[in-house]
């Protein structure tokens, strides 16, 4: 059996031999593993290489305040956490919301949950009350552990669960969080089996309500091997991710996967996300990875990038696919390659471009180490055009969810079958790699073509005057459906008549007749879940309400006499 530490090394070794590193992996299957106490307190803060290192680097942009610790010392912190978790009844089983920004007790209080066998409900801190009492309910919470500022989100709030608060000031009627009177050394009551739950997530509801994953002690520690190997992290490196707490790709990139490969978690903290700011903390921080989702790089790109002399070694796109025209624009600035990679909630990263492949543009990549990936259609047929799916008829990947929990029995489930759907449609070319189509809820037939969103939406913001975009159908007697794009401006440009017929000319050139977007409608926010994803599915009903919306700015091509039977490029 393939442990953990060899998997590691494995992966670590064949960085960027990608056909070595799908046919030597294997998942590590052990019985019984606790990644906080077997692998970071076993290793990472014992071994000489690593325990005095920075594990953890927090820098707050305004006031210029940063905290560096160390493996050896984020490991005894964690134990006095566990240690406090255990005086207040928080026992195995239980279920927490941990409700914190990225602030040094969320890796705490996340290492010390594993060591006492806890079960973490990530959750970020814009949540409404509404959808935090969701969260109590559906997922039976034991505990609440936040700041003081989002307590009062709670004083209505129904359940039977105690409210612990991290920091000052101390609040009546919760208990503080303070573990300095607490041991750094700790010892587990009973063996970890690694099939035991482990993290229970709230997915981000793009299109419905959202569904609970239950992950467990193997499936996102040991599943982020994956994400590991995808991003290229090696010892020693100072990686960081752009997200937010309550995510999977937080614990993806800001916790497994950077201390997996013995890497430090680098945290730039800014009460609202400036460009240049961060640009300037990546190079007086000699930051070597970072992973950024394309709302971030949408923004970096409407500066001279090259004022900016990074030193990073290896720079990814994750949350949803990156658009040819970034990843050549910011390879122009720096002469680095934006590598995309694709994963789930459900899953770790299970399709991307590894360091040292080649980057086909568009394209999301090839399954990374340890996934079996196919596309099917309705029937589970293999096609070249269809679901992405994981393939689990030779046994499912380390990574899968333990499954969804059903809501009447509270039982996982959904993770059991021989195919894992993704419930995203893709290409598979000739060489193997994988291009994005889109949801499958969001691509749409007009004049019996099937269209892609995210196909329209590349070329639509290859406009200089476009930040961001989404195409959806509107209902239309005689095709079908038509392209409508709901479209963001840079700063400094006027939604009028000019610009739209602009773009309508830029458009035509580019697509296709049946491809042709016919109505452009300018806001000035794209509605997006609290992840960021944009929300295609509101845009697509309020098109499809008997009175399609107006209170926006918006021409359609017929306003434009001169792009008729405008022929494309």
């Amino acid at each position: 059996m393939t442990s953990f530490t060899e998997a590691r090394a494995l992966l670590l070794s064949l960085r960027t031999d990608y056909q070595a590193a799908m046919s030597q992996f294997r998942w590590p299957d052990p019985e019984n593993f606790n990644w906080a106490l077997d692998w970071f307190d076993g290793v990472l803060a014992t071994d000489a290489a690593h325990r005095d290192h920075p594990a953890l680097w927090i820098v707050d942009a305004p006031s210029g305040v940063e905290q560096k610790i160390s493996f050896a010392v984020m490991s005894a912190r964690s134990n006095q956490a566990a240690n406090f978790l255990l005086s207040q009844g928080i026992t195995k089983g239980d279920r927490i919301i941990l409700l914190l920004g990225n602030i040094a007790p969320l890796w705490e209080i996340m290492l010390a949950s594993m060591k006492i066998g806890a079960v973490v409900i990530p959750a970020t801190t814009l949540l409404t009350p509404d959808e935090l009492q969701d969260r109590l309910d559906r997922g039976e919470a034991r505990a609440v552990i936040t700041t003081p500022d989002q307590l009062s989100k709670f004083d209505t709030l129904a359940g039977d669960y105690q409210k612990i608060s991290v920091g000052d000031p101390i609040i009546a009627g919760t208990t503080h969080y303070d573990i300095e009177s607490h041991s750094p050394q700790f010892a587990p009551a009973t063996a970890t089996k690694s099939d035991d739950d482990l993290l229970l997530y709230f997915t981000s509801g793009t299109t419905a309500k959202p569904k609970l994953v239950l992950h467990t002690h193997r499936s996102y520690p040991v599943g982020s091997l994956s994400t590991m190997y995808w991003i290229g992290l090696q010892p020693g490196d100072i990686h960081l991710n752009i997200s937010s707490p309550g995510w999977a790709k937080h614990a993806w990139s800001c916790f497994f996967a950077p201390w997996n490969a013995g890497a430090c978690v680098f945290i730039l903290n800014q009460p609202r996300f400036e460009p240049r700011t961060l640009l300037d903390h990546i190079v007086r921080c000699n930051v070597t990875t970072l992973c950024a989702p394309p709302t971030v790089w949408r923004h970096l790109i409407q500066l001279d990038l090259t004022r900016w002399p990074v030193r990073l070694r290896e720079i990814v796109g994750a949350g949803e696919p990156l658009n040819p025209e970034i990843i050549e624009h910011v390879r122009k600035c720096w002469n680095i390659t934006i590598r995309d990679g694709y994963g789930q909630t459900e899953t770790t990263a299970q399709i991307g471009n590894p360091p040292g492949q080649q980057v086909k543009p568009g394209a999301m990549g090839r399954p990374l180490p340890g996934y079996q990936i196919t596309l099917l259609d309705s029937a589970n047929d293999a096609v070249s055009e269809g679901e992405v799916a994981i393939d689990c008829r030779n046994g499912a990947p380390a990574a899968l969810m333990r499954g969804y929990i059903d809501a009447q029995t509270g039982q996982p489930r959904g993770a059991d079958q021989p195919f894992y759907r993704t419930g995203d449609v893709a290409q598979l070319d000739e060489d193997g790699y994988y291009i994005f189509v889109g949801r499958a809820d969001d691509v749409f037939k007009s004049s019996d073509y099937r269209i892609s969103p995210f196909e329209l939406e590349s070329v639509l913001i290859e406009h200089p005057a476009i930040a961001e975009a989404a195409v959806v159908p509107r209902p239309d007697p005689v095709r079908l459906a038509v392209p409508v794009a709901y479209i963001t401006l840079i700063d400094g440009t006027t939604p009028d008549r000019t610009t739209a017929h602009s773009i309508f000319q830029h458009l035509n050139t580019r697509l296709a007749p049946f491809k042709r977007i016919r109505i452009l409608r300018f806001t000035q926010d794209l509605p997006k879940t609290i992840s960021g994803k944009i929300r295609r599915v509101q845009l697509r009903q309020a098109e499809a309400a008997p009175t399609p919306p107006t209170d926006y700015a918006q021409f359609a091509e017929t306003d434009f006499p001169d792009l008729r039977d405008h022929p494309p490029r």
